[in-house]
């Protein structure tokens, strides 16, 4: 193997590396205004306006449906806008967007 060679393997190791760790966070800051949207297409913002994910259509596919179709990144969206508290659960296991706490997070342009 000649050096070129070997510089090449080297760079083409550090591309599939750098890609798997920041496509995935790309894929998740892009879907976050896409879970926005839906609840406010939905009405579901407020505590009163409050829908289950299965009226929202973010319900978690199954394994089968996972299997044939592209990865969707919504569901770690929702994820982490519950995590920020950006959209948050009843007590009955409804969710609903919090325009407050959406107002002071870096998303607010939303």
């Amino acid at each position: 193997m000649t050096t070129n060679d070997i510089l090449f393997l080297v760079l083409l190791i550090v591309l599939f590396i750098a890609t798997m760790i920041f496509l995935p966070q790309f894929m998740l800051a892009r879907n976050i205004p896409k879970v926005i949207r839906i609840f406010r297409e939905h009405n579901a913002v407020g505590a009163s306006n409050a829908k289950t994910l299965e009226e929202l259509g973010l319900q978690p596919k199954s394994m089968f449906q996972r299997m044939f179709t592209r990865r969707d990144y919504k569901p770690q969206a929702l994820q982490f806008l519950l995590r920020a508290t950006i959209i948050e659960m009843t007590e009955d296991g409804k969710v609903y967007l919090n325009e407050e706490n959406l107002l002071l997070s870096r998303w607010r342009n939303l």
